[in-house]
């Protein structure tokens, strides 16, 4: 194990300003104290690949503000150095969010230096590779489930719509909600994946392109019991307008809009509930406990099924297909394969 040195190198995604527009994407290698400063030094294992990462590494200026730089929200891996003493070296951690890859340098790197109020024991019951299968994806889908719970949702309620069904959170959305015995509707621009779908548990699978219809309507027929949304724009209106009475939409992206046209008539003639979920500045006692609970109760059979592994070197190609919208389920991260 490396002994956090300051003339060691590593191998890290990089995104810098192009010679003639655009930014370039490249595996470069960086000597420790590049690094931000932080109490707690990381040695990556794995990380895994979200649509704020595309956004990185696209130049989007309002997720990172300055370049170069390397993306990854998620990381996974042991503990080197913690001057803060929170940490034994070789303790298995898992840093996921606050400014991880934002406009610190993040997981898309053999190591990480953050400070130790970041990073969560990764649990008994969880892998690290695991831990990433799930990342922010998995993570942010057992938030919104768990929000649904706490306004009353039970299985026996009727169907849960989940939106962006193909992406990472809907992905895990399907699987957890069918895991605890919800019946749920995928809804999808693509319905060539139908088959996937219905093999993480969706019981029927629809193009989303229905919700525009209703974009128009001021209410829709009433269709389903909850919903988790995380495409945000009019998709999400259109589904809280078909929310039944007393229902719940927990609501986590804007991958289609971060606006929507609205009104009141869902709230006040339906007592339909919005729900905000934030995965990123979640206090570490919270996002301690959700891990916990993906390692235990909510653990899924057949995690390593969820995500397709690539290596450090294949993140740019993998990147742009997440930003073009041509990503499917998960990637997993390997910071050691070659």
């Amino acid at each position: 194990m490396s002994d956090g040195g300051k003339s060691e190198t590593f191998l890290a995604l990089r995104v810098a300003d192009g010679e003639h527009g655009g930014f370039n994407q490249t595996v470069v290698e960086r000597r420790l104290d590049e690094l931000p400063a932080g109490e707690l030094l990381v040695e990556v294992d794995y990380s895994s690949l979200n649509y704020k990462d595309a956004l990185s590494a696209q130049g989007n200026r309002g997720v990172t503000r300055s370049y170069p730089h390397t993306p990854g929200v998620d990381a996974a891996g042991r503990v080197l150095v913690d001057s803060s003493g929170s940490f034994q070296p070789g303790d298995p951690v898992l840093v996921c969010g606050y400014d991880l890859g934002m406009n610190t340098d993040g997981g898309l790197a053999q190591r990480i230096r953050v400070p130790s109020a970041w990073a969560c024991r990764c649990p008994a019951g969880l892998s690290l590779r695991e831990a990433m299968i799930y990342g922010t994806a998995g993570f942010t889908a057992a938030l919104c489930l768990e929000k649904l719970q706490l306004l009353g949702a039970q299985p026996g309620d009727g169907e849960v719509a989940v939106t962006g069904a193909s992406g990472g959170v809907g992905s895990f959305s399907i699987a957890l909600l069918h895991y605890l015995g919800f019946s749920v509707v995928a809804l999808t621009g693509k319905l060539e994946h139908s088959e996937k779908l219905a093999a993480l548990g969706a019981r029927r699978v629809i193009d989303r392109d229905t919700l525009q219809e209703l974009v128009r309507k001021p209410l829709a027929k009433p269709q389903w019991a909850h919903a988790i949304d995380s495409i945000g724009g009019d998709y999400l209106f259109s589904v809280i307008k078909s929310i039944q009475y007393g229902g719940s939409v927990a609501a986590c992206g804007l991958a289609a809009a971060a606006e929507f046209a609205g009104n009141v008539f869902p709230f006040i003639l339906r007592n339909v509930n919005l729900l905000g979920v934030d995965s990123v500045e979640l206090p570490r006692s919270q996002k301690q406990r959700v891990w916990d609970k993906l390692a235990g109760e909510w653990k899924l059979p057949g995690l390593d099924t969820m995500a397709e592994e690539i290596s450090l070197a294949q993140t740019p190609e993998y990147l742009t297909r997440l930003y073009n919208g041509h990503a499917i389920g998960r990637y997993l991260v390997n910071l050691n394969a070659t």
